[in-house]
């Protein structure tokens, strides 16, 4: 096992030490890791959700941006899309009746939690976790997909808060202070 991913405990394995290998497996004990790194991902996003008046919910921080909705539904979104893809997860929530969920609080934060809920699960019932997958071109075993959309949600998730700072609010507090 690479001395990186000892070290670190989630979402910056493929910065330091590269895409792994499937020999390169991790304890089970670090799927609880993951888990826990997914509920955090969840807190930051609905209270990013709470955070934000409904009213700005279609107002993008530059033209070029998604929306702040939009941007939610990326962040989370993108967790079942790459779990489903290069895992083989299957049973994601539907993601189709986008007027349903981008314009409410209630339908946002309902989305939210549907996806992880869900990846809660797919982490949990994942088998083969040393099963080579290659991620975009890069092959690592499957655990570490985990950890890339780690990464994939807090870096996006760091994008919203340009929104808040364009209507003159802090964003939620982050977690460590």
């Amino acid at each position: 096992m690479k001395t990186a991913t000892l070290i670190l405990a989630t979402g910056l394995t493929a910065l330091f030490a590269g895409p792994l290998t499937a020999q390169d497996a991790m304890p089970e004990s670090f799927r609880q890791v993951q888990k826990n790194a997914l509920e955090l991902q969840r807190k930051m996003l609905v209270a990013m959700v709470d955070s934000m008046p409904e009213r700005l919910y279609r107002d993008k921080a530059t033209p070029a941006q998604r929306d702040f909705a939009q941007q939610i539904q990326h962040a989370a979104g993108a967790i079942p899309f790459i779990a489903g893809l290069f895992l083989g997860a299957t049973g994601a929530p539907s993601m189709a009746d986008t007027a349903a969920y981008l314009n409410s609080r209630a339908g946002l934060r309902g989305f939210v939690n549907s996806i992880y809920d869900w990846a809660g699960n797919a982490l949990k019932n994942q088998a083969d976790r040393t099963k080579e997958v290659d991620l975009f071109g890069h092959k690592m075993p499957g655990w570490q997909v985990w950890d890339e959309v780690h990464q994939h949600t807090v870096w996006t998730a760091g994008q919203i808060v340009a929104n808040f700072r364009k209507q003159g609010m802090a964003p939620p507090g982050f977690g460590f202070f």
